[in-house]
């Protein structure tokens, strides 16, 4: 063999089979693929495989192109002395292989063009062969754009359904379409697909594709999708758009009229919606209307345009047929729909009394509750503070009195009807002559004092209330109880008389007196503050004249000589150690008779004997 190989892919078999075969020739023989592909930029390989009888070398190896011309036009010319490249256009992207095989860098889309390799084998003569080279570039992914606005079924022209591109490809692609994954095909006014095929300036093509289909409500759901299919390698490629959908226009087929809450739920005070609801697409105008009688009285101006209509604060005059219209602006085509609301209610809540006539106290009587609605009602009995009496419609009341509570409520309820519920107070009067209940008596009171006197009472018909002493009185009335203060000063004929409350109204009179009693706690604290002063007084004196007394020992002592004055005669009259002689000063009783007088006056008891007897006072010590 004159020239080394290394075939790839179908060429490497293509080679080995040709070198098997030619081994036993006795001819040249030259092998090469027919076609190589390479991507647009890539790199292209031709390989040349040739085989020598005998295992001569080859003379020399020419690469030729082919032009439009359809003349060769040489590349390479390899010799056992070198090699020589011609000067083409490819020459800067030209290189040669020890192999022997052509590659063509950066690839364009003028290059797909037929290469031609041929030996010169001597005595052997000349063979040659050739590959086809082609280009290829994969497109860009299709992009899909559906039909902004909506298509309708009663359309009378095909519509359009969507638009697929897809950009930079070679050689030219086609475009095709599919519905929920399945192909369309077109069909004589159902399905249309025209395409245009656009070559760029780069020599690169666009493809673009129109779908045009008559659709149906059930396309509303449809997804639609485009497929670019190109040739890649020798192979049929394809690529995807993604899936969209398209707004399909039908008239309604279903109306709907709803009303929340549940219809046999509404009570009187609640707000009610009713909500209309068709099938059709673009929703419909709805229209509402109520049944008056044999005419219908159009709500429209109060829905909104979403088919929905809102009652507020309803009562049993909301009740009645309300009706739902909606009509299709695409063929003026209308569904109607009606519904009834119930307006479930309490009316007429009143309470009988039996007897009817004036209750006295110890009276009884029977209270009857009743009200009306269209629906079945309980009733429970309660008092002024909350408190539940009794279930049923009739309050039995025995032994009335007026402090008993008088204001009862009847509740009337509605249990298939959650939140429906009524209530009447009825006040039970019960008459009788004033009944005094608290009086504050008897009342410990200061001389000249001002005070409160207070009578409290309770009666019906309201009393009035009379004090039989004049004062500044105060009312309060609490329910049935009337209470009255009299503002006074205590005076000698107060004390003396007292004061009579006096309560009456039509049925009577109620008289209660209130005494007024000195507090003797006032007596005893004066009685205990003038015994302290006295003794105050007593100890006040009986120390002035001891003071006195000894003033004048000292006195006397001093005119006798007893007691020198100076320094020299200098005596301690508190320690006369030296001196066996007393000194004795007496105090005569009569002073301390005085003393004790006054002590028994103050205290008003007499003092022992021997405080009565004479007193000495020791100067010894």
């Amino acid at each position: 063999m004159a020239g080394g190989s290394r075939p790839a892919g179908l060429a490497l078999g293509w080679g080995f089979c040709l070198l098997l075969c030619c081994a036993a020739a006795s001819k040249l023989e030259i092998s090469m693929p027919p076609v190589v592909e390479v991507e647009v930029g890539g790199t292209a390989r031709i390989e040349c495989n040739f085989y020598i009888p005998e295992n001569a070398s080859y003379t020399y190896i020419d690469w030729f192109y082919v032009d439009r011309s359809n003349k060769q036009v040489r590349l390479y010319h390899v010799t056992a002395s070198g090699v020589l490249e011609d000067d083409t256009d490819y020459k800067k992207r030209l290189s040669l292989g020890e192999d022997k095989a052509l590659s063509i860098s950066a690839v364009t889309l003028q290059d797909p063009k037929t290469f031609v390799c041929q030996v010169g084998a001597g005595s052997y003569g000349v063979g040659e062969n050739s590959t086809e080279l082609r280009v290829y570039k994969v497109p860009t992914t299709p992009e899909i754009e559906p039909y902004s606005g909506g298509i309708s079924v009663h359309s009378t022209e095909i519509p359009e359904i969507a638009k697929c591109v897809s950009k930079n490809s070679f050689p030219s692609p086609n475009i095709t379409w599919h519905k929920n994954g399945k192909q369309l095909y077109a069909q004589d006014n159902q399905v249309m697909m025209p395409s245009t095929l656009t070559r760029e300036s780069s020599g690169l093509f666009t493809v673009s594709s129109t779908l045009y289909a008559l659709v149906t409500r059930q396309d509303s759901q449809s997804q639609f999708h485009c497929t670019v299919h190109y040739w890649q390698g020798g192979h049929l490629r394809a690529l995807d758009s993604q899936a969209v959908k398209v707004n399909v226009f039908y008239p309604s087929e279903n109306l709907k009229l709803k009303v929340m809450p549940s219809s046999m739920l509404v009570k009187e005070g609640d707000n009610v919606t009713l909500v209309c609801e068709a099938d059709g697409n673009p929703q419909p105008v709805f229209s509402f209307f109520k049944k008056n009688l044999d005419e219908w009285q159009d709500l429209t101006s109060l829905a909104d345009d979403s088919g929905v209509l809102r009652l507020h604060d309803v009562n049993k005059t909301n009740n009645g047929t309300y009706r739902c219209q909606s009509l299709d602006l695409d063929d003026m085509s209308q569904i109607e729909e009606d519904v009834d609301l119930v307006v479930n209610y309490i009316e007429g809540v009143h309470v009988k009394m039996e007897p009817s006539s004036t209750l006295r106290e110890g009276d009884s009587v029977t209270l009857s509750c009743d009200a009306h609605s269209p629906v079945g009602l309980k009733y429970q009995w309660k008092d002024d503070k909350g408190k539940k009496l009794v279930e049923g419609n009739q309050l039995f009341l025995s032994n009335l009195t007026f402090e008993k509570s008088n204001t009862f409520s009847c509740k009337v309820m509605a249990p298939s009807v959650p939140g429906l519920e009524q209530s009447k107070k009825v006040s039970v009067a019960v008459e009788g002559k004033p009944r005094i209940v608290a009086i504050s008596s008897p009342l410990y009171v200061r001389h000249d004092e001002v005070i409160n006197l207070t009578c409290k009472a309770i009666a019906f018909p309201p009393p009035t209330v009379q004090w039989s002493i004049n004062g500044t009185a105060h009312e309060y009335v609490d329910n049935q109880h009337i209470a009255s203060n009299l503002t006074v000063r205590v005076s000698h004929d107060l004390l003396r008389a007292g004061a009579m409350c006096r309560v009456s109204n039509s049925l009577g009179v109620s008289e209660k007196h209130i005494q007024l009693v000195v507090d003797d706690s006032i007596r005893k604290d004066q009685k205990s503050t003038a015994e302290s002063q006295g003794v105050i007084i007593v100890a006040i004196i009986v120390a002035i004249l001891v003071v006195a007394v000894l003033g004048a020992v000292i006195y006397f002592l001093h005119k006798k000589g007893k007691i020198p004055c100076g320094r020299a005669g200098k005596q301690d009259i508190t320690k006369p150690e030296a001196r066996k002689d007393k000194i004795v000063v007496e105090v005569k009783s009569d002073k301390l008779s005085e003393e004790a007088g006054l002590l028994q006056g103050a205290n008003g008891e007499k003092r022992a004997s021997a405080d009565q007897s004479e007193k000495y006072i020791d100067l010894r010590n």
